[in-house]
């Protein structure tokens, strides 16, 4: 990629994405149907399973050397009084988690997972995009590749989050532009909105999407205009993530609806992702059914930072064990009924 990337040169890049493993995918479900259960019957875990070596293009499918990667940045309508906190906080938070005090810290401890955390420009926060563009197409472009960087070799699964305050306005703003309806509709209280509040985020967002009409016919250039850097950079991971055949869950709302972008480009650019879990942000339900992704966990939880995508990783880690150190019925001698891998207790 140039030093001054651009859009065309990721829509190269989108052209060209890998396909499923469908070998090692046929290799799984063949291994599945010999393990002493009835078939089906660890429901979910073993679609899990079947989806982390599809897109790891390798059997059996490891989850050893998961990375959960959050990206900061500031947002511009921050300031016209969207979220119950101000700008400052997005800093403070990356501060607690480089010192271990976040709730993405424990959980990436219970999981064994490597917490990297970006910062983007926090002192800059991106343009009030009731005004105009949040970014300019070079600035969006470098926040993407950016975000290509947290993917390394030796990752099993990447986790995405973000951190920013003022970034479920540019959620919503995104999801209103992408897939319409009315500002209401994709608008939610975020970090603790009133009523009052919830109506002001709502008529900011209705005026940032009217303010860019004339962006909103492409996805990236919808990115550009109502996103955030964090949430471009996002994009990117999710990109650079399917090129390294590195599987990866979702956050909550605004993580998804950065992810939502390569959806609208190709409904097939997210196949490689998994949604970790459902927010109480009420807009996420409505935007897990417009791109067809069914989350993991549903535990009424609202923080971002990755929290809820790495408290993923112990279910698919569990997953992969019942896969790889369960008995096939011949090793344990337990009979089958039908031919079908059914057992008969």
């Amino acid at each position: 990629m140039s030093d001054i990337p651009s859009f065309d040169e990721f829509r190269r890049v989108l052209a060209d994405l890998p396909g499923p493993d469908l070998e090692a995918a046929t290799t799984v479900m063949q291994r599945e149907v010999q393990l002493t259960k009835p078939r089906g019957a660890l429901g979910r875990l073993e679609s899990l399973t079947e989806w982390l070596a599809t897109w790891q293009g390798r059997t059996p499918p490891r989850v050893q050397h998961p990375r959960v990667a959050v990206f900061a940045g500031n947002h511009g309508v921050a300031a016209l009084g969207v979220s119950a906190y101000p700008a400052a906080v997005t800093a403070q938070m990356v501060h607690n988690f480089t010192q271990g005090g976040a709730a993405v810290n424990q959980l990436c401890g219970q999981a064994d997972a490597d917490l990297r955390v970006y910062e983007l420009d926090l002192d800059n926060p991106t343009a009030d995009f009731t005004h105009g563009p949040a970014m300019s197409e070079e600035a969006c472009a470098r926040a993407m590749a950016y975000g290509m960087m947290a993917v390394e070799t030796g990752i099993d699964v990447l986790c995405l989050g973000e951190m920013g305050i003022g970034n479920s306005t540019s959620a919503a703003a995104l999801c209103l532009a992408l897939f319409g309806g009315n500002a209401e509709d994709w608008v939610g209280p975020g970090t603790g909105l009133d009523a009052q509040g919830m109506a002001r985020k709502a008529a900011v967002v209705a005026a940032g999407v009217a303010a860019n009409a004339d962006l909103l016919s492409d996805p990236l250039h919808v990115l550009r205009a109502l996103g955030g850097y964090e949430l471009a950079a996002i994009v990117g991971a999710i990109m650079a993530a399917r090129m390294a055949r590195t599987p990866v869950v979702l956050d909550g709302y605004a993580c998804t609806a950065a992810a939502a972008v390569l959806y609208k480009l190709d409904p097939r650019a997210l196949d490689h992702c998994i949604v970790g879990h459902l927010s109480a942000e009420p807009a996420h339900r409505r935007l897990l059914d417009a791109i067809g992704q069914e989350p993991l966990l549903t535990l009424g939880m609202r923080l971002g930072e990755g929290s809820g995508a790495a408290l993923a990783l112990p279910i698919l880690q569990a997953a992969v064990a019942c896969h790889t150190g369960m008995a096939t019925f011949a090793e344990a001698g337990v009979s089958t009924r039908g031919g079908e891998g059914r057992a008969t207790h």
